[in-house]
């Protein structure tokens, strides 16, 4: 199979869909790999990386869209790329169509078979190919929260981690996954007294059992996260429905009675936020206020740390691409129901229930090309 390595153009996206090393075990295994000229710059990787590899360097993305049987990329196409996606090519990929209609239209207009990153899911319901950037937002959520409480960012002027003498701050934690998990566990490593809600009563007793003692789990219901968020200086919204919109937990009415000052960190932005108020933004203006408190938005935060997030993400998604490359999308979906539950759009039909239920578009099953 050709397989194309696309250089990211969404704006501040430094990460790359492979590193040199993932494209030398792609080519050994028989695939030819067409790399964008400066794709993996962002993330430390040259060119010349590549080529040792065994990829072709290609100038364009138009020649990339071309040639290839397989695109990949981090973050979803943009719209200047639309129109180069031919019917019947795999385009592999974070998509989170679920909040963005346009690219879902275009996805349908194209042809393609598109498979989402975000929604492989393993027979226990983890999502393999979202958890090391969920792992990474989680992290940078608390580095962020921190870093816009200081009074030159518009914050309260609270240290999470207080000092002898002095009350902590306060962490609230929406969800218990691996995004939430993480978020906590960095706050309480910070020394914040820390909140977690989830609504799955034995994810709240593992999180008992492994989380340091100043972090509560609680259950998550509109009167525990009335309650909390007046007390936290930092709110953190890390709740996912796979492949769906996030529901808005955290209401616009909630914000009125939070602390000016506070700072919210909504990780769910790439399926529509979890908070009411929130928009999405980037590392360049990464906040904004709303009745005195800050929010932080920005849609693709691993993307400011890409070294890491590159490695990680491709740890991750090789052994896929790999499989796919090697069986075809419908093989690689017949043996695998993981790979099959990353169907989203197939030659114009929505395969994935919750974006087909986000915009009142039907549903096919992706059985229905497998068989």
């Amino acid at each position: 199979m050709i397989v194309g390595i696309l250089k990211e153009i969404k704006k501040e996206e430094n990460r790359v869909a492979m590193t040199p090393a993932g494209v030398e075990v792609m080519v050994h295994a028989g695939h030819t790999l067409l790399v964008e000229k400066n794709a993996g710059a962002g993330s430390g990787f040259a060119d010349e990386a590549y080529v040792e590899a065994g990829a072709t360097i290609v100038t364009t993305p138009a020649e990339i869209y071309a040639k290839s049987d397989m695109v990949m990329h981090v973050k979803e196409p943009q719209a200047s790329e639309y129109g180069m996606i031919r019917p019947g090519q795999i385009v592999f990929t974070y998509l989170h169509l679920a909040a963005d209609e346009p690219q879902t239209q275009a996805l349908i207009k194209s042809g393609a078979v598109c498979i989402a990153y975000e929604t492989i899911q393993k027979a226990d319901g983890s999502l393999p190919l979202l958890t090391p950037m969920s792992e990474v937002a989680g992290r940078m959520a608390i580095q962020q929260g921190a870093k816009y409480l200081e009074m030159a960012q518009g914050g309260n002027g609270v240290l999470l981690g207080g000092v002898p003498g002095v009350d902590p701050g306060t962490v609230v934690v929406i969800g218990g996954g691996v995004v939430g998990t993480h978020a906590a566990r960095m706050a309480c490593g910070l020394g914040a007294k820390v909140y977690i809600l989830d609504m799955n009563l034995d994810r709240l007793r593992h999180l008992s059992e492994v989380m340091p003692s100043n972090c509560f789990p609680l259950m998550s219901s509109p009167a525990t996260v009335r309650k909390l968020v007046r007390e936290a200086d930092v709110v953190v919204g890390a709740v996912l429905v796979t492949g769906a919109k996030a529901p808005k937990l955290v209401t616009r009415d909630m914000l009125k009675t939070m602390k000016k000052g506070a700072v919210l960190v909504d990780v769910a932005i790439d399926q529509g936020g979890c908070f009411e108020t929130s928009k999405a933004t980037t590392h360049t203006d990464p906040t904004f206020v709303v009745d005195g408190v800050v929010h932080y938005c920005v849609a693709n935060m691993p993307g400011a740390v890409a070294k890491t997030s590159t490695l990680a993400l491709t740890n991750a998604t090789l052994p896929y691409a790999l499989t796919i490359a090697n069986k075809g999308w419908k093989r690689a979906m017949q043996d695998s129901c993981e790979i099959a539950k990353g169907a989203n759009v197939i030659d114009g039909k929505i395969t994935f229930k919750g974006v087909a239920e986000a915009f009142g578009l039907d549903y096919v099953s992706v059985d229905t090309f497998l068989n």
